[in-house]
């Protein structure tokens, strides 16, 4: 990188910090922020990634911004506006819509520069909603997590100057992404969970995401059934994720499968972790989201993993997928056309998907590596210590 340096104080302000992407990446630019020779605070009702970023030299800072209550929101805006005095902080970073109202009003009446980053699409259905969201826009640089991103806060918000909008997608931890750093045992150990075995020649798909229906999995077994009536059998795919307490949804999935005679086909294999070894395990990944992602993890971590990935053509999966070069663009809703990109796959030479894979990592790596969003992310900091020296106006 060019500038490795940053002598600034950020303040990350997070609802929580239990296992999340939001999450992760508080924790990730965190870190890049202490590497570079800045101090990092993180305001946060709390959660189980709070040990890990004081090791790594953070300053964690209870105070409930999860509550949308109009009197905790103004008593949340007194202490934050304490905590930017005291600690002498020179950027507020908001990563959520819950705090963004006292975050970024205890920044600029405290005559510091602030950050909002959106890592997701909000719609909105009433002028209420509308109004909640726009806070996201408010602050003096507004993050987007993907070009997608960053055109629907232009075209909802139409007054917000498009120069105070950047787009910087998430960063894959290529260190953990790593297809050469997996472990026989925890292949063996998921292998033996899913119920499959180990060398039986068929094509594995993973699809990973919550059971919910806009993720699709109710599509990926259509496709799937259409592909058994092709008499083509030589597959399997996985379906990693929990239900969040949707029983009925995973019912009626499970019911749908065994109508159609997929149980050989089909796992559901509930929540895994060790997402890794799961991309390892298969061949190709399916992110066949119904609604479009704004920027859809599972089409670029089983890139990283040299898994190339089956998507949706909708949403921040255009920008992330080159079809033809590091995996597919699948029509959004069309399980004929799911199937046919299955088929594909599954009859693809082995020595073709390797490349496939090659090119999908060295992708991943030029364009969404976490050393990548880190630095721009910096570089966004750097550009607003710099404005910190002028007089403060909006």
């Amino acid at each position: 990188m060019t500038n490795p340096s940053f002598t600034g104080c950020v303040l990350q302000v997070v609802p929580e910090l239990d296992t999340g992407g939001v999450e992760q990446t508080v924790v990730d630019v965190s870190a890049a922020i202490i590497a570079a020779g800045g101090r990092s605070i993180v305001a946060t009702k709390g959660g189980r990634l709070e040990t890990q970023l004081t090791r790594q030299g953070a300053t964690v800072v209870h105070i409930p911004v999860h509550s949308k209550h109009p009197l905790v929101q103004l008593k949340n805006y007194h202490a934050l506006r304490r905590l930017i005095r005291t600690e002498g902080i020179d950027i507020v970073h908001v990563r959520s819509r819950a705090p963004a109202l006292a975050a970024i009003r205890a920044a600029k009446a405290s005559g510091v520069r602030s950050v909002a980053t959106y890592h997701g699409i909000y719609n909105a259905k009433s002028a209420i909603k509308r109004w909640y969201n726009s806070l996201m826009t408010r602050a003096d640089m507004t993050i987007a997590n993907s070009d997608y991103t960053r055109a629907h806060i232009l075209a909802t918000y139409p007054k917000v100057p498009p120069e105070r909008v950047i787009s910087i997608p998430r960063g894959i931890d290529m260190k953990r992404f790593d297809p050469e750093g997996f472990d026989v045992r925890k292949i063996m150990t998921l292998e033996e969970d899913w119920g499959l075995t180990a060398g039986d020649g068929r094509i594995r798909f993973l699809l990973a995401g919550r059971l919910t229906r806009w993720k699709g999995q109710e599509l990926i077994v259509e496709a799937a059934n259409l592909l058994r009536l092709q008499d083509i059998d030589t597959f399997a795919v996985v379906m990693a994720g929990d239900d969040q307490g949707r029983g009925d949804y995973t019912q009626g999935l499970r019911d749908r499968i065994a109508s159609y005679g997929l149980s050989e086909q089909i796992r559901l294999v509930g929540h895994v972790s060790d997402m890794p070894s799961a991309y390892t395990a298969c061949h190709f990944a399916l992110a066949p989201s119904l609604d479009p992602e704004a920027f859809g993890r599972t089409a670029v971590e089983p890139q990283a993993m040299q898994r190339p990935p089956l998507a949706a053509a909708h949403g921040a999966t255009v920008e992330t997928v080159l079809p033809g070069e590091t995996g597919w663009l699948v029509k959004p809703g069309d399980a004929q056309a799911w199937a046919d990109a299955m088929k594909a796959a599954i009859q693809m030479p082995e020595a073709d998907r390797f490349e496939m894979g090659r090119r999908a990592r060295a992708h991943v790596r030029d364009q969404y590596s976490l050393p990548l969003m880190c630095e721009r992310t910096l570089d966004v900091y750097r550009a607003l210590l710099i404005l910190n020296t002028r007089p403060y106006r909006l």
